[in-house]
Parts: C-alpha cells; sequence; structure tokens
C-alpha cells in the first residue's frame, strides 16, 4: 500500500478534497475496520463493475477504514465469483419459491439481457439479501472480536500486576 499521504496528494483523487484527511480512512481502530467489513462485504455481493470504487466511496462516506474496504471487495474474485452468484442465485429463488431454471453461461450481451427477465431478479435478489447478511454479520463479528480481544488483554495484564 502507498503512503497515506501520496493518496491524499495524488492529483486524480483531489475531487475528494479533505475528505481523505479522515484518520478513520488509515487507522485501525474497532469502528473504522467495523465498518471497513459491512463497505467491504456488502460491495463484494453487488454484481457490478467497478465495486472496489464503490467501497471506496462508500468507506469515505461512512468513515471506515478505506484499504481495508476496497481490500475486502476482492472476496469476490475470478476464481469466487462463480460459487458465490451461483450461492447468491439459490437463496433467491428459495426466498421467491421459484423452481431452478437451467442456463448456460454465454459471455455476450443477448445472454446478459436475456438472463435479466429469467433468471435476474432471483438473482438480484439473491444478492441484496447476501450483500446486507454478509455486511451486518462482518460488522457485528468484527466488534465481538475486538471486544473479546481487548478483554482478554486485560485479564492478561490483571494477572502480571497481581503477581
Amino acid at each position: 500500500m502507498p503512503d497515506h499521504n501520496t493518496i491524499k496528494n495524488n492529483k486524480h483523487l483531489q475531487i475528494f478534497g479533505v475528505l481523505l484527511h479522515n484518520p478513520n480512512l488509515w487507522h485501525l481502530n474497532r469502528n473504522s475496520v467495523a465498518k471497513a467489513f459491512a463497505v467491504g462485504l456488502f460491495f463484494a455481493f453487488i454484481p457490478v463493475p467497478f465495486q472496489m470504487v464503490l467501497a471506496a466511496g462508500f468507506a469515505i462516506i461512512v468513515h471506515s477504514n478505506l484499504p481495508l474496504s476496497v481490500a475486502l471487495v476482492w472476496i469476490t474474485n475470478p476464481l469466487t465469483i462463480p460459487a458465490i452468484f451461483y450461492g447468491c442465485y439459490m437463496v433467491g429463488i428459495w426466498l421467491l419459491d421459484r423452481p431452478e431454471k437451467e442456463f448456460v453461461f454465454e459471455a455476450n450481451w443477448q445472454w446478459l439481457l436475456d438472463s435479466l427477465s429469467t433468471i435476474g431478479p432471483a438473482f438480484l435478489l439473491g444478492c441484496g439479501v447476501l450483500a446486507v447478511f454478509f455486511s451486518i454479520l462482518g460488522y457485528f463479528s468484527i466488534h465481538g472480536l475486538w471486544r473479546y480481544s481487548v478483554i482478554k488483554q486485560w485479564n492478561k495484564r490483571k494477572k502480571r500486576s497481581l503477581k
């Protein structure tokens, strides 16, 4: 990762002005990390191009750790996307109580347009539901793990001071 001052002074990022000077965007603390997990996991499940840009923009708005928010989007990568998005589709058909439709993926616009009317509603619903579910789960899991870690450290200190 480049130095945060390099990022702040980048001419292409000047459109964000002083927003990039927020310390929560660069430091690791309980709130900024929990928010980063929520942002990154949410946009990981949204099937749009430029997920990292969306995650970065939203991280700036909610004051979450920017590098972590962007990195977590890579949970959906070329190796994991088929399984994750198939899972989203299955959740969507389960919620809509529809039968599973057979389809064969083709990398062209016509297939994409045709699929929006057949498998699209179930797929998009599943993506939305799982995006919200995993972002909430990530947020509260990080808060819980952080709290557990702090309590564990305090207990260690107590034991050392009693000796």
